[in-house]
């Protein structure tokens, strides 16, 4: 386990997540696996047992009623997170922090109870024709008198099916600018049960069972100014917000995840028998234990480092988008190898493994693709040249 820079106080907190996964989330994980769902009753568990422990929004300052956690407290939370389920320790909860952005009467309507696991919210952002091109997205709202009116398809969207409202971006106007026209993007509070919004079952997913993608519709949805998040035309502002932390999330669940893996595959390599010998002394297994614990450690560092930049108020752009792509790849490579040192073992229900290797795939795809992250991080460099 990576411990460079962390205190007592970090090992103290990734020990406490650690030990709440292995013991509320492992056992039930073989019952989302095979049937797709979370009973409600072992929701509702994890939730009060997460809030009992001091955990529930610890993503959220102690001002807001959160455990105040900074980035880099919170990313050993979300990597060890990341060892489990991810149907399951949704429950956890982990409110959007762009719920920091309520004013007034949202405050005791939206965040408030997010933050005291009374209301559990999703995003919703990425659309049918609209994925990695944000401002293409087609879902708008139209003044109407005093209100918004709201039409268009959200898909792909986590955690709705038990979200009690949604924070929807859609484009609100448009500029000309000398690239073409340029989507104004505005965010609002959506309440499940709203007239003319519809929530429904998405796509049937290989990754991460139970975790359900969801598609929202809005058909003439008619919303008042008090839903607007942020300001009008401001939604792009308040995304800048929300991306930095669901990237670092991404990281740090990889490696999370990745340790996790690599536990099975070394355990295996120093039990396996073959040709007289256990399977461990073979190069071509040895140093595929080597390549995978290197990779996992360098993939830590690179995500710690970034959320120590947020902490201490330093550009982080590129760092996060760094971390994002190299452990989100470096989870592929990892679950790959572990699947290579099990043989066929490796793709048999009796190990997690040919699960992790499903789950690993759309790391690489959510919260911005590689070449997303790739674009962010060449972009960055090249403009420091004026290029």
């Amino acid at each position: 386990m990576t411990t460079y820079g962390l205190t007592d106080e970090h090992s103290m907190i990734a020990g406490t997540v650690r030990s709440f996964v292995e013991n509320e989330i492992y056992p039930h994980e073989e019952l989302v696996e095979r049937t797709g769902e979370v009973p409600p009753e072992i929701a509702d568990e994890i939730k009060r047992k997460t809030i009992e422990l001091g955990f529930y929004a610890c993503n959220f300052p102690e001002s807001a009623g959160g455990a105040g956690l900074n980035h880099v407290e919170f990313a050993l939370v979300e990597r060890e997170l990341g060892r489990g389920s991810m149907a399951l320790n949704h429950f956890f909860g982990r409110p959007q922090n762009i719920l920091m952005a309520c004013e007034g009467d949202q405050i005791e309507r939206y965040r408030d109870p997010a933050v005291r696991g009374e209301r559990m919210d999703a995003l919703a952002m990425t659309e049918p024709g609209a994925g990695s091109d944000v401002r293409g997205m087609k879902c708008s709202a139209v003044r109407d008198g005093g209100d918004w009116v709201l039409n268009g398809t959200k898909h792909f969207i986590s955690g709705a099916d038990h979200a009690d409202f949604i924070i929807v971006f859609v484009a609100t106007g448009e500029d000309q600018t000398p690239r073409g026209p340029k989507k104004r993007i505005t965010t609002f509070l959506v309440d499940r049960g709203t007239p003319g919004f519809t929530i429904r079952d998405g796509y049937k997913s290989v990754s991460h069972r139970g975790y359900k993608n969801m598609i929202l519709e809005f058909d003439d949805c008619r919303l008042p100014d008090a839903q607007v998040l942020g300001d009008v035309d401001g939604g792009f502002a308040v995304m800048n917000e929300w991306l930095y932390a669901t990237r670092i999330t991404v990281a740090t669940m990889s490696v999370g995840r990745a340790r996790r893996v690599f536990d099975y595959a070394l355990g295996y390599a120093a039990e396996r028998e073959q040709f007289g010998q256990k399977i461990g002394k073979f190069q071509g297994i040895s140093f595929q234990i080597a390549d995978m614990i290197t990779e996992i450690d360098a993939a830590d560092l690179l995500t710690l480092a970034a959320a120590d930049r947020l902490d201490k108020c330093l550009p982080a752009n590129r760092e996060i988008a760094s971390a994002k792509l190299y452990a989100s790849e470096m989870l592929g490579r990892v679950t790959d190898a572990a699947i290579q040192i099990h043989g066929g073992m490796g793709l048999m229900d009796d190990y997690p493994l040919e699960r992790f290797w499903r789950d690993a795939r759309v790391e690489r795809i959510w919260d911005g693709t590689s070449e997303i992250q790739r674009h962010i991080i060449s972009r960055e460099l090249l403009r420091a040249l004026g290029a």
